[in-house]
């Protein structure tokens, strides 16, 4: 596996850097870094995208009043994201490499223009055996812009980079067919394209962590049907990720195998960009079938039966087949006023044409 690889994303969960009373967990931490300083040795480009910031500052102040969530994750951010960037920077400058600090927001990847300044600040970090270490910047995020957790932006990273594999560290050894406190549970080590796991996933978060197994696994599926094998696998397990390059079929963790669809940087970007969505099309029969097929092409006004919301030329829209299900994103070629004269119209440009256009 390892010849195979040039870059990859690394994504550590919240429960893997942290103690139970939300302190900094350095000894793991600092083994993490240890690993990771001989994939680069190894001349693999390593992203780093880091969790723990709240958690840690949360162990570092104790509020003067009673504050609500958002207030709390912008107090603990603040504070805390300076202490953790700061033991990686002493960690690996043992090893003499640099490490750089990417903080970001949701709303940075929901225009083409931001999203690829952040490409070509990484980029240029990895050109010069730069480390990007990124979090989510919680202190100017709110509720209803977030991410739904550092699961989240690390597959937008990952599609975003290019990355070989995105291996996603969390407290447990990957996706189990039952409860993972069930003895009789065991993990499921490859998960290919399409498969559903809803039997098996739980729903319940983490103790510092937004998210669950749900949001990653939706993620990881995502990811990989671009093309960017991802692997679920157990951070505090020692030498846990040297073991996923070096001896994979024997380590521990779940696969989901990256599909052969070569993926546009265009399409990766829309196919991560519904969180963004100003409104939508309905589409109908005909259309939808010809949208799901191996034969996917521009969406014509003759294929739409309904516009709904108010959005711009170049805005980032749903797609609904006629039962109201969402099957796809793209970018709008009308304002939403001029969609809706257009509908059911032969002769008139695509409404989204297909380089902009992502079925799921």
């Amino acid at each position: 596996m390892k010849d195979s690889l040039t870059r990859i994303a690394i994504k550590i969960g919240s429960n893997v850097l942290t103690r139970q009373n939300g302190t900094l967990d350095i000894t793991r931490m600092s083994a993490l870094v240890d690993q990771i300083a001989e994939l680069q040795h190894m001349g693999i480009e390593v992203i780093l995208i880091s969790s723990g910031a709240v958690a840690s500052g949360r162990s570092e102040i104790q509020p003067l009043k009673k504050l609500d969530s958002v207030d709390q994750r912008q107090l603990y951010s603040a504070i805390g994201q300076v202490k953790l960037i700061n033991q990686y920077y002493e960690l690996f400058r043992e090893y003499g490499i640099t490490v750089g600090q990417v903080l970001t927001t949701k709303e940075s990847f929901a225009t083409r223009r931001h999203y690829l300044n952040q490409k070509n600040c990484m980029t240029v970090m990895l050109e010069n055996h730069i480390i990007p270490i990124v979090n989510e910047n919680d202190t100017i995020s709110v509720s209803e812009l977030m991410f739904t957790d550092n699961d989240e932006l690390s597959g937008l990273i990952a599609s975003m980079m290019n990355a070989d594999s995105l291996i996603i560290l969390s407290n447990i050894d990957g996706i189990f067919n039952g409860p993972p406190s069930d003895k009789n549970s065991k993990v499921i080590r490859i998960i290919k394209k399409g498969e559903d796991l809803s039997n098996y996933i739980q729903t319940g978060k983490s103790n510092f962590g937004r998210g669950g197994m749900m949001t990653k696994t939706n993620i990881a599926q995502k990811v990989a049907d671009e093309g960017i094998e991802v692997i679920i696998a157990n951070g505090k397990r020692d030498n846990i990720l040297l073991d996923l390059i070096n001896h994979p079929e024997e380590t521990l963790c779940t696969r989901f195998i990256k599909g052969h669809n070569q993926v546009s940087s265009v399409k990766k970007w829309i196919a991560h960009s519904d969180g963004f969505a100003k409104g939508g099309i309905h589409v109908n029969e005909c259309a939808t079938q010809m949208l799901c097929s191996e034969k996917a092409t521009s969406i014509l006004p003759i294929g739409i039966t309904h516009v709904e919301g108010d959005f711009e030329k170049d805005d980032i829209i749903c797609i609904y087949n006629p039962q109201g299900l969402k099957i796809g994103v793209g970018k709008a070629n009308y304002n939403s006023n001029d969609a809706k004269l257009f509908i059911g119209k032969h002769g008139k440009k695509p409404v989204i044409h297909y380089d902009y256009l992502y079925i799921e």
